[in-house]
């Protein structure tokens, strides 16, 4: 995914024998051709049949078994995409790997959102069905973990791996609960950093550099013809198997932050509302910075050994679900808006144009960041 995926691939059934491994039971999937690929999250536009029935597939019989909404943060950096490869280290592979040191036992994780190779992840959901046998005496099925124990274990051998992913947050949920068709919303994030300077080491892979200055109110513009329901068909990679390019975008903003990671100055911290001024905001080199010296040619010489900032913009992007390469093709869009090759007028044209072939070319997965899944959790399980 980036941000996507798009026709369902149909679930393995959750009650496995114990020395059943899951790709064993793994029914056909139509996206094996594009394994790897970011896909859409569709979760919202199939139609409520194809739902209920891989849903209905998904409910676990056996009352021994546990099934837990686990949310994970990971650097995409070195990952080969959320969904499992078996040659590629993936998100979900790593994620089983672990599970299975921990239980003893293979098991099946779903995730919420397929991200694409590179993108990362403030907080994705997946779900794992797990059934404790006791190590002591095979063959007895014993209460399940509490949520901590399976956060704090999974954790453990997460952190022997290589240190990349983590799990944040585990609950019990139902055995027909489904992090991806259950799923209300998703919120993505992408970062933008602009400046001539190189990126530092810091932000390497983790944003889209820009050399060029950008318009911030110009991108807002563009943001104001894209937000809404439309055939997003310009904005839909080729690969897409959605059955509809119609989504609707609750949100899609940018704003200018403070750039990180760097801390801020004294006067940096006096300032509360970043990015409202593009003529005086803390996150624009040259301005309240305590360590640079200004000459009376109007020059600014940086201090010794402190790094000239780039301006920081996140865009914002919320919707139930999105289209094969959709975020980051309104990226791409919204990018050449700020330094000025396109004006609005070419924002509604391309929207209107209906084939990707309009469009600007696509935003870098390095920036992209799923920071967000919305669920109505219940109460109890």
């Amino acid at each position: 995914m980036t941000d996507e995926q798009s026709s369902p691939s149909l679930p393995q059934t959750s009650q496995l024998s114990r020395n059943q491994s899951p790709e064993s039971v793994e029914r056909p999937s139509k996206l094996a051709r594009i394994d790897g690929g970011d896909f859409s999250d569709d979760g919202g536009e199939e139609e409520e049949e194809e739902r209920e029935v891989l849903e209905r597939d998904m409910k676990s019989t056996n009352p021994g078994i546990q099934r837990y909404l686990v949310a994970i943060e990971y650097i995409g950096t070195r990952f080969s995409g959320a969904q499992k490869q078996s040659t590629c280290r993936t998100v979900v592979g790593v994620l089983e790997d672990a599970f299975q040191k921990f239980i003893g036992q293979p098991v099946s994780i779903f995730c919420s959102s397929r991200t694409d190779a590179g993108v990362h992840a403030l907080s994705n959901v997946c779900h794992v069905d797990v059934e404790r046998i006791s190590k002591r005496k095979p063959g007895e099925v014993l209460p399940p973990h509490d949520p901590s124990v399976v956060k704090r274990a999974v954790n453990h051998f997460l952190q022997k791996n290589d240190g990349d992913i983590m799990v944040i947050d585990v609950r019990c949920v139902p055995s027909d609960f489904h992090s991806r068709y259950k799923a209300q919303e998703r919120t993505y994030f992408y970062r933008l950093l602009s400046g001539k300077e190189p990126l530092t080491t810091f932000e390497k892979d983790r944003a889209w550099h820009v050399p060029e200055k950008l318009d911030l109110l110009a991108m807002q513009k563009a943001c104001q013809v894209l937000v809404g329901r439309h055939d997003f068909s310009s904005f839909r990679a080729a690969a897409c198997q959605a059955k509809s390019p119609i989504r609707t975008l609750e949100e899609l903003t940018v704003t200018e932050v403070a750039s990180s990671p760097y801390f801020p100055s004294i006067l940096e911290r006096e300032q509360s509302n970043y990015g409202k001024s593009e003529t005086d905001s803390p996150c624009i080199p040259g301005t309240h910075n305590q360590h640079k010296i200004e000459n009376p040619g109007d020059e600014t010489i940086q201090g010794f050994g402190i790094r000239q900032r780039h301006r920081c913009f996140v865009v914002t992007a919320r919707a139930r679900s999105f289209l094969y390469h959709q975020v980051r093709l309104l990226v791409g869009v919204l990018k050449s808006a700020g330094t000025g090759d396109l004006t609005v007028s070419d924002v509604e044209r391309i929207l209107k144009a209906k084939t990707i072939s309009a469009a600007s070319p696509m935003a870098p997965a390095c920036g992209l960041y799923l920071g967000h899944v919305k669920y109505d959790l219940p109460l109890d399980v």
